[in-house]
């Protein structure tokens, strides 16, 4: 936590500090800075940034965790929209009634390099996500799922790597119980809106997302704050008392 400085903007700088655009760039693509962000940064120092960037509600409920601790990731929401059904296949009104899983095949077959299936909007009565789509976007060189409900083939998940974030394991499959309504769509979780192209940051303390407008300050705030961090641990280290490192680097 660093003392609050006043503002010129929600998302500026603090007054008296060089603006952003003058200075040098710490990375040049998404690769560079996902790397970056994998190596030096975690959710937690991001957020504090956040916070101090007016953006107070970007992590997603807690309910959301790490299937394993160890599992990491970064990188572009692809928001897809999921609803309740109560048949595999109906004949309604809407084309997708009669449709098997609606247009989950499309939205996993639609992952980038380096994006983050983000699911929501269905009732946590069956699992969102399973074995056989981390394969698929593993393939895709996805960086990960992130789900608001359930996952299953929880061990084929973990000996794929892949990182998936959710409530936790059911077995129970969304065949005749949900479809995806559409994707790369807006959504919101716990109240947090997800724009296609957010970026997701998830690690064992939580999900954050962080907005395009607000990515760079965030990012270049956090690498300056957890370099920081390293300093004020070692003086700790070495005996120094927690008042007085708040009173000399400002972080605690």
């Amino acid at each position: 936590m660093k003392p609050e400085k006043d503002r010129n903007h929600s998302c500026g700088f603090p007054e008296g500090e060089i603006p952003l655009k003058q200075v040098k760039p710490l990375w040049r693509s998404d690769e560079e800075l996902f790397r970056l962000a994998k190596k030096e940064l975690f959710t937690a120092v991001v957020g504090d940034v956040l916070d101090k960037m007016g953006l107070f509600h970007q992590f997603l409920p807690p309910a959301i965790q790490a299937l394993k601790p160890d599992m990491r990731s970064i990188g572009r929401a692809l928001p897809v929209l999921e609803m309740d059904v109560f048949a595999e296949a109906a004949q309604g009104q809407n084309a997708l009634s009669s449709k098997p899983f609606g247009l989950l095949f499309e939205a996993l077959d639609d992952l980038k390099p380096n994006e983050i299936y983000v699911c929501t909007g269905a009732s946590p009565r069956y699992a969102l996500w399973g074995g056989l789509m981390s394969t698929r976007a593993l393939r895709l060189k996805a960086a990960g799922a992130v789900l608001d409900g359930y996952v299953r083939d929880t061990h084929e998940i973990f000996n794929l790597r892949f990182p998936v974030f959710a409530y936790g394991s059911f077995a129970q499959d969304q065949g005749p119980r949900g479809k995806v309504m559409d994707f790369r769509v807006p959504v919101e979780i716990g109240g947090v809106r997800i724009d296609p192209g957010n970026i997701v940051f998830a690690d064992v303390d939580g999900v954050l997302i962080i907005p395009r407008v607000a990515e760079r300050e965030a990012f270049t705030r956090a690498l300056e704050k957890a370099r920081g961090e390293k300093k004020v641990r070692k003086a700790i280290e070495g005996g120094m008392s927690a008042a007085q490192a708040f009173a000399e680097f400002g972080i605690m």
